[in-house]
């Protein structure tokens, strides 16, 4: 039997998705499901075959200032627009620029 896809799913629904496919969900980040939350990994990756019965690990996003971690788009001050770009020389004699040797 395959995986499947939990990520995005509330905690309830990715208990019956999993149980509905004979699978087991357990949570090393809580020792128990709350309705409102939101799995963020999974272990197993969906579409991994596995044996009827198997353990399913979950993982879910604590909110904020509760631990959860990563980066939050968009982030500001948004980097400058239009990549790289070259460093130039230090600014010198204008007459020297314009003529040649």
């Amino acid at each position: 039997m395959r995986v499947p896809r939990l990520v995005g799913l509330m905690a309830v629904d990715a208990r019956e998705t999993a149980r509905a496919q004979g699978l087991l969900l357990t949570t090393p980040d809580r020792p128990e499901l709350a309705v409102v939350d939101y799995v963020v990994r999974q272990y197993p990756q969906p579409g991994a075959e596995v044996p009827r019965e198997s353990m399913v690990y979950v993982w879910f996003d604590f909110g904020p200032g509760q631990g959860g971690g990563g980066v939050h788009e968009p982030r500001i001050p948004r980097p400058p627009r239009g990549g790289l770009q070259r460093e130039l020389d230090e600014p010198g004699d204008p007459s020297m620029v314009l003529s040649s040797p």
